[in-house]
């Protein structure tokens, strides 16, 4: 007896525990469109026990009561490997007509459950005049026309939509704009496929995390079921008049058609259900891109937006042959992921390795937003007190239409001497100058009179074949010694040929990059990395800034260098790149993407150092 007494306990006190943790919801259900006269349903659906007398209906404007209200209540338990839930419905229902054709809504009901108010949306709901004779001409063209292209005749143009639209008509080169792609739906949809976003060819996009719905919108007076199938943050990478290529997606509606079978009884289907597909294309949309103002400073490198600049150096104070760090950050919102590091100009004693660059971004639909960070290792070689020339940033500020620069603190670095060197052996160098040689009184020792015995050991190298050979040896190489280090000194100032020296190495760390987030599955950034990779060889390889890159300058460029068969490949895997970021579907594996873009890279390579 006692257990079962406190097998009920427990089952009650579970009951309480599901029903009390229950979330509230409250709404009004109701067809989007309804004809003149014609009565519908609004229901008012609760998930929970309402207090007593607690709810207000809204006033129904514009709309005449038929019938209500009625109310039904019902609740459920289930209970599966020992978890019970509880659920509980109640449902208002009233039913309206409006006597006048336009746009109408119901307003917002009030419940109380609990001592607590909740509320309704305001539901809009659009009312169409029927029209006699198109109703006889629909009469007459179903006695010729199968229910099937009934169907299909009854789907109209406007019921189903699909829309590109900007968030500005015009914006400078390197600007942000969000581009939304949207569909709209007055028919009841089962079904997509197809769907096949824009290239957005001549930008650099970020996809955004967007609501997609459906919520009821108005469009062009007539209200939809409207769902959000993309939202984009494009940054144009050249000027001029850029057209965004068309997006398409076949979409599936359910449409009702009225039969002709006689009905025998109320329980009697008097429409026929049909599924109709229907392609769907946006329009080419256009956008204006404004060339950024000339001259642009030295210093700018095509950031657009608005930035702040912060360096620092690791230490002020180090030994010669030593390293220290000067870190550059920038922050803002802008185009910050395409932003190159600053030039850093150092003394002629001193040495640059490898820039590491880090960065965190956010992209919102305001822009990206973030900061890149560059860590510059030097290396001092000779003592002394030095002087670093200030990092200098520029960017272009949409605005004020003006260009903005940003100049760090100069560096201020003292190099003390070398412990590891050979000054502390006690091995001094000392330079004598000819300010500082004196005659002495004696500085001529006696001269010995006698005569002296000398004689030759070995033959004399001075002046013999060997030693007109060493001379002429060493003259032979520091001459080759003097072009080489020439050579070398020319290339190393010479940016371009650094950078196409450095591509390929690039390249291949991004490529490792890219491979560890295909190992961790991790779609987003593996193709993202893989589009750093394939954009900045190029651009380091063959001095073209990103700014500049599009498909067709690659195709252009790999032409021009000899290596068209590769152009298309290359263009190729970028596009199908572009596709993997945004598509929910891969097109090939990334494995696969990941070793032609290896491949690709490695024959550009070997062709161009022919």
């Amino acid at each position: 007896m006692g257990r079962r007494f406190f097998a009920l306990f427990v089952a009650i006190l579970t009951f309480c525990t599901a029903f009390a943790e229950q979330d509230v919801t409250f709404q009004a259900n109701a067809p989007m469109i309804v004809g003149v006269g014609e009565p519908f349903r609004v229901e008012f659906e609760l998930n929970a026990k309402p207090d007593d007398k607690s709810f207000s209906p809204p006033s129904f404007e514009g709309f005449n009561v038929v019938a209500g209200p009625s109310v039904s209540r019902g609740s459920s338990m289930q209970i599966i490997n020992g978890s019970m839930t509880q659920s509980f419905s109640y449902t208002i229902t009233y039913v309206l007509e409006s006597p006048n054709a336009g746009q109408r809504s119901i307003g917002v009901a009030t419940i109380g459950v609990d001592g607590k108010s909740y509320s309704t949306r305001v539901t809009p709901i659009e009312v169409r005049q029927h029209s006699d004779n198109s109703h006889n001409q629909s009469q007459q063209a179903a006695q010729e026309q199968s229910l099937e292209q009934r169907a299909s005749s009854q789907l109209a143009a406007d019921d189903l939509l699909l829309r590109l639209s900007l968030s500005r008509s015009s914006v400078y080169k390197g600007e942000a704009v969000r581009a939304t792609l949207k569909l709209y739906s007055r028919v009841s949809i089962v079904g997509s496929e197809g769907a096949k976003l824009p290239s957005f060819d001549g930008f650099w996009n970020q996809p955004l995390e967007v609501d997609q719905g459906p919520f009821r919108e108005t469009l062009n007076g007539k209200v939809y079921e409207a769902y959000n199938l993309g939202e984009f943050l494009l940054y144009p990478q050249q000027s001029g008049r850029l057209t965004i290529d068309p997006a398409k997606i076949t979409i599936t509606a359910q449409i009702f058609v009225r039969n002709n079978r006689p009905r025998n009884s109320f329980f009697d289907n008097t429409h026929d259900v049909y599924n109709v597909r229907r392609e769907l294309t946006t329009k080419p949309v256009v956008l204006e891109v404004k060339t950024l103002p000339a001259p642009a400073p030295a210093s700018f490198t095509g950031a657009v937006g608005r930035y702040a600049l912060e360096a620092t150096i690791s230490s002020a104070q180090i030994s010669a042959n030593s390293a220290t760090n000067i870190v550059a950050t920038i922050s803002g919102n802008g185009n910050i992921g395409l932003i190159k590091e600053p030039t850093l100009n150092l003394p002629a004693s001193f040495e640059l390795y490898d820039i590491k660059s880090t960065e965190q971004i956010r992209t919102t639909p305001a822009g990206s937003t973030g900061f890149r960070r560059f860590e510059y290792p030097i290396i001092a070689r000779a003592e002394g007190d030095y002087t670093i020339a200030p990092i200098e940033f520029t960017y272009f500020n949409p605005e004020t239409d003006s260009y903005v620069t940003l100049r760090s603190e100069s560096f201020v670095l003292t190099v003390l001497p070398d412990k590891n060197s050979t000054a502390s052996t006690g091995v001094v160098s000392t330079i004598v100058g000819k300010e500082d040689v004196k005659l002495l009184g004696h500085d001529i020792r006696f001269i010995k009179l006698n005569t002296p015995h000398l004689h030759s050991v070995v033959a004399p190298l001075i002046f013999s074949p060997l030693y007109w050979f060493i001379m002429a040896l060493i003259v032979v190489v520091a001459v080759a010694l003097y072009f080489i280090l020439s050579k070398r000194i020319r290339d190393n100032r010479n940016e371009v040929l650094v950078k196409g020296r450095r591509a390929n190495k690039v390249a291949v760390q991004r490529f490792r990059k890219a491979e560890k987030y295909m190992v961790e599955q991790n779609r987003h950034a593996f193709y993202e990395e893989m589009l750093r990779a394939m954009w900045g060889y190029i651009s380091d390889r063959f001095n073209i800034p990103v700014a500049d890159l599009t498909k067709e300058s690659i195709r252009e460029e790999l032409i021009r260098r000899g290596a068209a068969e590769f152009a298309k490949l290359f263009t190729d895997i970028i596009s199908q790149c572009e596709e993997a970021q945004y598509s929910p579907v891969e097109s090939a594996p990334m494995s696969e993407i990941y070793a032609r873009g290896i491949d690709i890279v490695s024959k550009i390579e070997s062709l161009v150092k022919r």
